[in-house]
C-alpha cells in the first residue's frame, strides 16, 4: 500500500513546526496551528493510533525540524555479526539507538553497545550514513538518518540491558528475525561486505 499520505503528513507537520518556531504574526501562527491539526487528522485517518497520542507525537517538539539520528554498532567476531534481541518486539537488531545530546556519534555507539550487549568496544570506521526513507523499513512518523559504525571489542562479556534480553553473534546466511524498524536484511548484508573488503568506501543515502 502506498505511504504517500505519511510523507504528506510529515511534511505538513514539519512546515507547521518551523512556522510556529519563527513566525511572529498572530494570524500566521493560527494558520500553522491549523496545518499541524491537519497533519494529525491525516495520521489518525490512516493508523490505529488514538488522536491524542498523535497530537502528543506531533507537538512535543519545537524549533526547526530536522531528521532524528539513530546510531548502530557493527561488531564482528569469527565472521559473525553481533546482534541483540529487543524487548519491544522480540526481534533482533544491531545494538544502538537514538543519539543523545552531548555525545558524538562514536561516543553514542560505544555507550549503546555496552548497555545493550555488555561488550566494551572502540569505534573504528564510519561504514554508512543512510536515509531511512530510502530503505525498506516500515512507515514511521519521523524522518531518520541511520549511522552504522564499525567497532572492535576490547573487553566486557555478553550481558543484556534494560532494552534487550539476548545477545548473540550470527553468520550472514543464518540471520534471526530482524527488528525491521531498526535494521533491514539488505543493510546487514551490506555490513558483511565491509567484513570481506575492509577498504570498501563509506556509503551514504
Amino acid at each position: 500500500m502506498s505511504t504517500q499520505w505519511l510523507n504528506w503528513a510529515k511534511q505538513i507537520q514539519a512546515l507547521a513546526q518551523s512556522g510556529l518556531a519563527f513566525s511572529k504574526d498572530i494570524y500566521d501562527i493560527e494558520r500553522y496551528e491549523e496545518l499541524r491539526k491537519i497533519s494529525v487528522e491525516i495520521m489518525s485517518q490512516h493508523t490505529d493510533l488514538e488522536i491524542h497520542k498523535i497530537e502528543s507525537l506531533f507537538t512535543n517538539e519545537t524549533g526547526y525540524q530536522t531528521p532524528k539520528v539513530d546510531v548502530r554498532g557493527v561488531v564482528f567476531k569469527n565472521d559473525q555479526i553481533l546482534m541483540v534481541k529487543e524487548n519491544i518486539d522480540g526481534k533482533w537488531a544491531l545494538p544502538g539507538g537514538f543519539c543523545d545530546i552531548g555525545l558524538s556519534p562514536s561516543e553514542n555507539v560505544v555507550k549503546e553497545i555496552e548497555e545493550e550487549s555488555g561488550y566494551d568496544v572502540i569505534p573504528v570506521k564510519l561504514l554508512a550514513l543512510l536515509d531511512k526513507n530510502k530503505h525498506p523499513h516500515p512507515p514511521d512518523p519521523y524522518h531518520y538518518y541511520k549511522v552504522f559504525i564499525l567497532c572492535e571489542i576490547i573487553g566486557g562479556e555478553p550481558a543484556v540491558g534494560p532494552e534487550t534480553n539476548q545477545v548473540e553473534f550470527f553468520t550472514k546466511n543464518n540471520l534471526p528475525p530482524l527488528s525491521m524498524n531498526r535494521n533491514t536484511e539488505s543493510q546487514i548484508t551490506t555490513m558483511f561486505e565491509f567484513l570481506r573488503d575492509p577498504k570498501k568506501k563509506t556509503i551514504f543515502d
